[in-house]
């Protein structure tokens, strides 16, 4: 009798074990699945993917998070705007060797969109935080990822993460705010590269507001995007900018593996942050943000009007350019810019020119080209980029 008396503890013992096992682990397989409570860690202890609730709400969702950060940071969520009521949800991989999210009564919520099956499917958190579904029998290459949710990027920019279009298989990587702090869905505040390959436009990254531009980076000089200065040589990160016939994409590596810093954008702030978690002060600190002040804003002065936010007004007409309309520029209206005080005179040599400004971001290039065959300078409408 006594035997049988310990045989439910030694139960209830031996399930908690297993499920502090399972929660170690950093992979599943066809014939694992795990629900609420479970999770998967990466190897080096630093992501995990498991359910969360936002504060505030009922609402379920899957998602990826820093492991030993107190304040739960969720760099990437699964069903952003398809959430589970209540927690009953379940990963697990399908017969076709994709990853899906059930709900209770087993309905797919949320799936991953590989087109080829893999013949021995296994998906996997990495160290990086990066979620790949890949062929167990394949090497381990990136480029054999069959998905990864580095490309389905939610409000969040991790380190090594490209940012930007794959042009071979229209991919557009682009990170979307929240829609407020307990819904993840994404708002109509976003962060991408604007432009059309096929009429070979210079590539620029734009803070949008549905599809509104809202402030801008400036076009890439080979050095950092010219109309962000913050964005230089530093000790705490990286960055590289690539632009070929295949892909144009940006991505930063952190020098100081010990240091962890994000970029995100926020819909309740407007703000595109880059963001350092100070482990003395156990808060995410601000390093840089966008847009820094009013004249970072799109098109806040108007064309032919440079921007001097310690000016009053902040706008003004470049030499020998007037306000197109003085009374919305009296009124503290800029937007339609400014008009040549006199018409140029091509006949008259000495009395036209060009002033050379410095401190400006380089004109919006959505109407620029670019040679890339020619890697000298670029000319357009009379600048020299």
């Amino acid at each position: 009798m006594e035997i049988f008396t310990f045989m439910p503890i030694i139960v209830l013992v031996f399930l908690s074990l297993l499920r502090i096992v399972f929660s170690a682990y950093d992979s599943i397989r066809p014939s694992q699945s795990f629900g609420d409570g479970e999770t998967l860690v990466s190897k080096g202890g630093s992501f995990e993917l498991g359910f969360f609730t936002p504060a505030n709400s009922n609402r379920h969702y899957a998602g990826i998070w820093y492991k030993n950060i107190p304040i739960q940071t969720v760099v990437w969520v699964a069903n952003r705007c398809n959430p589970i009521n209540g927690s009953s949800g379940l990963l697990t991989i399908n017969s076709t060797g994709n990853l899906v999210l059930l709900d209770h009564n087993k309905s797919v919520v949320w799936s991953t969109s590989s087109s080829k099956q893999a013949r021995k499917p296994i998906v996997q958190l990495l160290e990086s935080g990066n979620l790949v579904l890949r062929d167990e029998e394949e090497k381990k290459l990136e480029t054999n990822y069959l998905w990864q949710s580095f490309d389905y990027p939610s409000d969040t920019l991790l380190p090594n993460m490209k940012f930007g279009w794959d042009l071979k298989t229209g991919l557009k990587r682009k990170i979307s705010a929240w829609r407020n702090w307990d819904d993840p869905c994404p708002g109509d505040f976003a962060f991408g590269f604007e432009f059309d390959p096929k009429l070979h436009t210079y590539p620029e990254a734009y803070l949008l507001k549905g599809t509104t531009k809202f402030a801008r980076t400036g076009p890439w000089n080979g050095l950092r995007f010219s109309g962000t200065p913050e964005i230089k040589p530093n000790p705490l990160y990286g960055f590289d900018f690539v632009n070929t016939e295949d892909e144009v994409y940006y991505t930063y590596n952190l020098k100081n593996k010990s240091v962890i810093s994000i970029m995100t954008v926020n819909q309740t702030t407007s703000l595109r942050q880059r963001l350092i978690w100070v482990e003395a002060d156990q808060s995410w600190r601000t390093y840089a943000s966008s847009p820094r002040d009013n004249c970072d804003e799109y098109n806040v002065c108007g064309a032919n009007a440079n921007c001097v936010i310690n000016d009053n007004p902040i706008c003004q007409c470049l030499k020998g350019f007037k306000p197109k309309s003085q009374d919305n520029w009296n009124s503290m209206d800029w937007s339609d810019g400014c008009v040549r005080s006199s018409p140029l005179n091509c006949l008259e040599k000495d009395k036209d020119g060009f002033i050379q400004f410095s401190g400006l971001k380089v004109p919006d290039t959505t109407h620029s080209w670019m040679n890339k065959k020619d890697k000298g300078v670029v000319v357009r409408c009379g600048l020299v980029i």
